[in-house]
């Protein structure tokens, strides 16, 4: 357990040296935050007020929430384990007396949660100074919610990683990681809200781990679920976490069966 704590460390300290990078980041949520600010509270207002059980503050949460954890949860298929298989680096991941899977997703979370102190909180702010938004009356949706925040960043690390071990198997992985980008953001909830979906689509993304990623914690966050819903919610997280690990443990270990490195 030490050896994974100072990997996620190293991420985190690793993530805090582009702050220049993070800094853009931020005008980007918020630039982006404004836009769906103009469109969906258009949506919610010739809806007469309300929209699939948002109102104007509850789609403000729902805005500003999803924004600020754009820079935690990874919807773009990149991911340095991909690389790592292209060049054969891994080979030498493999000689070390750790766990390649664990070490991966444990860096790449300590990156992730870095991103939320330049970006994610600082968006959130923003958004409630500029628009205003929701909050919860529960007292324990604070807490609940922080936790489905974090299990959404792993959940989107062990998802991820699935991608970058297809090069086990694929000379190249950028188009499954494009095709991971379209399909993740939008079923994860980024561009709309997922209850805004037709029911057969909404059936769709709730068969996939995307939700887990990004509207389920901010369903949490939000207070639009609440109670033993979003306990619900949270177990729903655990269980694709538990499920992606798992497909990450055999990918990984089939994939050093193939893997074969030439070269000096």
């Amino acid at each position: 357990m030490r050896t994974y704590l100072r990997l996620f460390v190293a991420g985190f300290r690793r993530q805090s040296t582009y702050r220049l990078a993070a800094f853009g980041g931020l005008v980007a949520n918020t630039a982006f935050g404004l836009l769906k600010v103009a469109l969906l509270f258009a949506a919610v207002r010739t809806s007469g007020g309300e929209l699939a059980g948002y109102d104007v503050a509850m789609m403000s949460s729902y805005i500003w929430i999803s924004q600020g954890m754009l820079g935690s949860v990874n919807l773009t298929g990149r991911t340095e384990i991909a690389d790592r298989i292209r060049t054969g680096d891994v080979a030498v991941d493999f000689l070390r007396p750790l766990d390649v899977h664990l070490a991966s997703v444990t860096t790449e979370v300590g990156r992730a949660v870095f991103a939320l102190i330049p970006r994610g909180i600082p968006s959130v702010v923003i958004g409630a100074l500029l628009v205003g938004m929701a909050v919860p009356e529960d007292p324990w949706a604070y807490p609940l919610g922080a936790v489905s925040l974090l299990l959404g960043i792993v959940v989107s690390a062990t998802t991820v990683y699935l991608v970058g071990v297809s090069g086990f198997w694929l000379l190249e992985t950028r188009g499954v990681a494009l095709l991971y980008m379209v399909v993740s953001g939008f079923l994860a909830g980024l561009f709309v809200p997922i209850a805004l979906f037709p029911d057969w689509l909404r059936l769709v993304a709730t068969a996939t781990p995307f939700p887990a990623m990004m509207m389920y914690p901010v369903d949490v966050l939000s207070g639009r679920v609440g109670g033993a819903a979003a306990v619900g919610l949270v177990a729903l997280q655990v269980l694709w976490l538990v499920l992606t690990v798992a497909a990450g443990q055999l990918a990984t270990r089939a994939g050093r069966r193939r893997l074969e490195v030439q070269g000096g």
